[in-house]
């Protein structure tokens, strides 16, 4: 099903004769109704017509010939037909003269929570169009990439070690090529996305950003004053806004609290509907999976990402613990993750590292 955007590929397609449905997105048809009433007299004829201005005739007849006519939603603070992925700069527009509750990120979140027990029929037609074009432009975006997966503490500090450990792991897998996936939030994702984004800066601006960061160390008690010390230190490096290796993927509403975008994605998909997400960063990490020391919400995440590999016949990919004392001791999932291993392929795909110097070797040797 061809997508059309643009006026020129709407006359193209419209006057081809041609009976395929299409897709027709944001595109100001008020001057071609008595085109579009001549397609409303095609046969079988079902194209959707998504946020697209039209006469009200036109709009009618096409109903009755069975198309999808759903108008713009300026009430929204998100667009449901949008087809591209996100960028931080986006969520976090205007984060340099207001406060993050006024920015995309945090009003579209708040619009989610409202709506997530209450939403009518066409608020849901509109939650689904746009995650549906969210979950496809972020296939596309990962066609031909290798991507691995970074998970870890949201709560882990900057300023830490484990914060610039974090970032180097980001900074060490971009240069050998990955993709750097993570949630797209505050802590060890924020890291592994700085390390990315300043891939290609000589060594010392990381440690200068990381020395900058530090005097705000976390979301708490401003998620404002975060983010803007993150921008600052995008603005003395916007080269890496160009960057395409840091990815961020979330949901804005889940189960253990939402963290705000972090500033350092430069390619973020940002669904409405949990449920979608669940395929993110742990489906799309082709080239492997890496958890950082992290609580509740990281260990579900190894053992999400070890049950395809424990039932596949297919490829597994690697899957890599990092932090031996913490894995074994302190949040002991290493033995359970090991037993499951034992007998199956899967077992000889995870490993138990302390450093993430270990880490990248395993997964430049599995690739």
């Amino acid at each position: 099903m061809p997508t059309i955007t643009s006026l020129d590929a709407f006359d193209h397609w419209a006057a081809s004769d041609r009976e395929d449905e299409a897709r027709v997105h944001e595109v100001d048809l008020t001057g071609r109704t008595e085109v579009l009433l001549q397609l409303a007299g095609r046969p079988h004829h079902r194209t959707a017509f998504l946020g697209c201005p039209m006469d009200s005739q036109a709009e009618n007849e096409l109903h009755k010939a069975g198309a999808l006519v759903l108008s713009s939603a300026p009430e929204l603070p998100f667009n449901p037909y949008r087809l591209d992925l996100y960028t931080s700069a986006e969520l976090l527009q205007g984060i340099e003269g207001m406060p993050y509750e006024q920015t995309p990120d945090a009003r579209v979140r708040e619009w989610a929570h409202k709506v997530a027990d209450t939403v009518g029929v066409h608020d849901g037609i509109l939650k689904g169009l746009h995650d549906s074009a969210m979950t496809a432009a972020l296939h596309r975006y990962a066609a031909g990439k290798r991507i691995v997966g970074i998970m870890g503490g949201h709560s882990l500090k900057r300023g830490t070690d484990g914060f610039a450990v974090a970032a180097r792991l980001g900074r060490t897998l971009a240069r050998h090529g990955f993709v750097v996936g993570t949630e797209g939030g505050p802590g060890a994702m924020e890291a592994a996305n700085l390390g990315a984004y300043l891939a290609d800066a000589d060594d010392h601006v990381l440690d200068s950003a990381l020395g900058r960061l530090a005097a705000i160390p976390d979301v708490e008690p401003s998620v404002t004053d975060w983010a803007r010390s993150a921008f600052e230190v995008r603005d003395l490096h916007p080269a890496g806004a160009r960057s395409t290796a840091s990815l961020g993927v979330a949901p804005w509403t889940n189960v253990y609290g939402e963290d705000p975008a972090n500033a350092f994605t430069t390619v973020m998909a940002k669904f409405l509907t949990r449920t979608l997400e669940d395929f993110g960063v742990l489906g799309l990490a082709n080239a492997g999976l890496v958890f950082l020391p992290g609580a509740a919400g990281t260990v579900q995440e190894i053992f999400e990402a070890a049950m395809p590999s424990y039932y596949t016949d297919g490829p597994i990919r690697p899957i890599i613990l990092v932090g031996k004392e913490h894995w074994t001791t302190k949040l002991p999932a290493w033995a359970l993750l090991s037993a499951l291993g034992e007998g199956r392929r899967l077992g000889g795909r995870i490993s138990l590292v302390d450093d993430v110097e270990s880490a990248v070797a395993l997964l430049r040797e599995a690739s």
